[in-house]
């Protein structure tokens, strides 16, 4: 696992590249998929969490269906430094070997500490049906999100000159 700055130069200049996303949670986990040619990340759907066997083979589907070319994972690192670490940061960690190892793509992590209450925001903006809930793909548009801000952090540099 990498943060965004340490990324190969084959994934940042891999115009052509596809991402998945996962805002991972216990109960349920967000699902996106971008673009690097694009610069653009959508939401997928969500997945219920809390059976693994059904989970990883949902995710294995995405896999085939999608073939990525590496994996985004959004991880909730605290807004201030504080003596206690966030227990489910351990479970995201634990998640992301997984994926690495189920799936043989690199994995990277990405800051989502803010990534629902931006995620509540976009979705009022951008809703064209209102018969959709927030809490029915807030899930996946955190993932969204957390895309996007990698593709954005992670753009060659003539593309976000250019861009």
């Amino acid at each position: 696992m990498a943060d965004f700055a340490t990324l190969p130069e084959a994934i940042v200049n891999t115009r052509h590249a596809t991402f998945l996303a996962f805002d991972f949670g216990e109960k349920r986990t967000g699902v996106a998929v971008g673009q690097r040619i694009t610069g653009t990340a959508s939401g997928l759907e969500t997945l219920p969490s809390h059976n693994r066997e059904v989970f990883w083979q949902s995710v294995a589907r995405l896999v085939k269906t999608w073939q990525p070319t590496a994996f985004v994972v959004g991880i909730p690192y605290p807004i201030q430094e504080t003596t206690e670490r966030n227990p489910v940061i351990d479970k995201i960690l634990q998640f992301c070997r997984e994926l690495e190892t189920r799936h043989a793509r690199p994995v990277y992590v990405m800051d989502e500490a803010l990534s629902t209450r931006e995620s509540q925001s976009l979705f009022y903006s951008q809703r064209t049906r209102k018969s959709v809930q927030f809490a029915d793909i807030k899930d996946e548009l955190a993932a969204q999100l957390i895309l996007q801000t990698w593709l954005n952090h992670t753009a060659p540099a003539e593309e976000r000159l250019n861009g």
